[in-house]
């Protein structure tokens, strides 16, 4: 069974990768450039057709892809070129790619989340029993936490993510109560032994319940939980940075396709393992948005990059960057990732082993 939901990872990350392309492929043809060739997958060519004017492929590798534009990464007179176009033009094309994975990844949580009836918020309902925090200068039941550390909780979820990064012994909360929002630094609230339905273990000591939920509060829940996803994807870079993350935390194609399988096997049912991996897929589509969008040479982020800095040296200096310099550092900003991509595609194959 393990081997099915494997085949479905590759399937869904080859499918996340023609969204995105596909948006730039749109954002190109709705605005005149001409594109050369749009593929799906990197490495050998096992599927083509000729179109009027582009050349539509299939490549045996699901680890990539591209959408090919005229005057991209060289010089050209062709009036429909990429680096001819306005620079309005440019932004959208190299923003389509990511907003489409955004997109794709929020109408995949309205789906998930279509047969609702309600979401848990972050109200508290109660509290367990020798909770010492209660009280008009506490806690009280309707208290809507609004923020943790200066983090604004946007899902339910959220509360568990920074409840577990605060200090251990205080937190600074913003809550909400009776419309008015009160600060409460350096609150004491840390987990502690509580029982609760006849289990004793460490606990915060608060009890949160579910809100019902009409058409409008799933579209946004699902905003909300998309946006919430671009949020994890920054602090867990953020973590990579400071040290708290390393090589082993990262994954590559055959680690997120492990991952989708394993999460698919693991489920109680097939509908659940389904559920679970559509979940997935939306972190998933998310996360590639994001990380499109980092200012690093040869991704989408690293070509924006160029765009405003070309604009400055234009106001500037009445010049423009030239496309053989910009198009240099494009490909070795690509060598690297490349390299950066077999490196964590073979830690991904030894955590396998392993």
């Amino acid at each position: 069974m393990i081997l099915l939901y494997v085949v479905v990872g590759i399937i869904i990350f080859g499918v996340l990768i023609a969204v995105h392309e596909f948006g730039h492929f749109a954002a190109a043809k709705s605005l005149g450039v001409q594109v050369n060739e749009f593929s799906i997958g990197m490495g050998p060519q096992v599927w083509s057709h000729q179109g009027k004017e582009t050349l539509y492929s299939l490549r045996c590798l699901p680890i990539g892809g591209y959408c090919a534009m005229e005057g991209e990464d060289e010089a050209t007179d062709n009036p429909r070129s990429f680096a001819g176009q306005r620079a309005w033009k440019r932004l959208i094309i190299l923003l389509a790619g990511a907003l489409m994975n955004f997109i794709f990844g929020v109408l995949i949580l309205v789906c998930l989340y279509a047969g609702a009836s309600a979401f848990y918020a972050p109200v508290i309902d109660g509290f367990m029993d020798g909770f010492p925090l209660q009280g008009e200068e506490g806690l009280l039941p309707g208290d809507r936490i609004v923020s943790i550390d200066g983090h604004r909780i946007l899902v339910y979820t959220d509360l568990s993510i920074y409840f577990a990064r605060s200090n251990g012994e205080t937190m600074d909360l913003v809550i909400e109560r009776d419309g008015e929002k009160l600060l409460l630094d350096d609150f004491p609230l840390h987990l502690d032994t509580y029982e609760y339905e006849g289990e004793t273990a460490q606990r915060y000591g608060l009890l949160f319940s579910a809100v019902p939920a009409g058409p409008g509060d799933r579209v946004r829940e699902a905003l909300l939980m998309s946006v919430d996803f671009l949020r994890l994807t920054k602090m867990g870079l953020g973590d990579l940075f400071a040290g708290g993350a390393g090589l082993q935390d990262l994954s590559g194609p055959v680690g997120v396709v492990q991952v989708i399988g394993e999460v698919g096997s693991q489920s109680a049912s097939a509908r659940d393992a389904w559920m679970n991996i559509l979940f997935l897929t939306a972190l998933i589509a998310a996360n590639l948005a994001f990380m499109n969008l980092l200012p690093i040479p040869a991704l989408d982020g690293g070509r924006i990059l160029f765009l405003i800095i070309d604009l400055i040296i234009m106001l500037i200096a009445r010049r423009k960057i030239n496309p053989r310099c910009e198009a240099y550092i494009h490909y070795v900003g690509m060598i690297c990732l490349l390299g950066l991509m077999v490196i964590v595609t073979f830690s991904d194959v030894w955590k396998l082993f392993q």
